[in-house]
């Protein structure tokens, strides 16, 4: 079972504007912020829901030199769709818009967008409508 997972960035505060706007639809909001003991002056963000537990990170270690993908359940469709348009908004490129992916399996709906700094960041609801 994965704990949390954390992502480097290159631009640090336009990441984490891009994140606080994107991942709100889907509950997620910054429960701390620190500073990076292996690294002087640089930082990082954990994002958490519910649970008040920050299991998605962003840091300032510099950009990627791959990027990677990440997926965040989405309690139903509409939230999928919220979670698109938000992160469009905040700056976001379409990777796919929200639609039902059944290569994966009949109720596989997802949409996704990439970052920044160009991970692919998903928002996936396996419910039926």
């Amino acid at each position: 079972m994965i704990d949390h997972i954390g992502i480097p960035v290159s631009d640090y505060t336009r990441a984490k504007t891009f994140y606080v706007k994107a991942l709100a639809p889907l509950g997620y909001a910054i429960i701390m912020e620190v500073d990076q003991m292996e690294r002087a002056g640089a930082k990082a963000a954990g994002f958490g829901g519910a649970d008040g537990k920050p299991d998605f990170w962003i840091g300032s270690e510099g950009g990627p030199k791959q990027a990677i993908h990440v997926a965040i359940a989405a309690k139903d469709r509409p939230t999928v769709d919220a979670f698109y348009k938000a992160a469009i908004a905040a700056g976001g490129k379409d990777n796919g818009a929200p639609g039902l992916r059944p290569h994966y399996h009949p109720n596989y709906y997802g949409a996704f967008v990439l970052d920044p700094d160009g991970h692919n960041i998903e928002a996936v609801c396996h419910t039926p409508a």
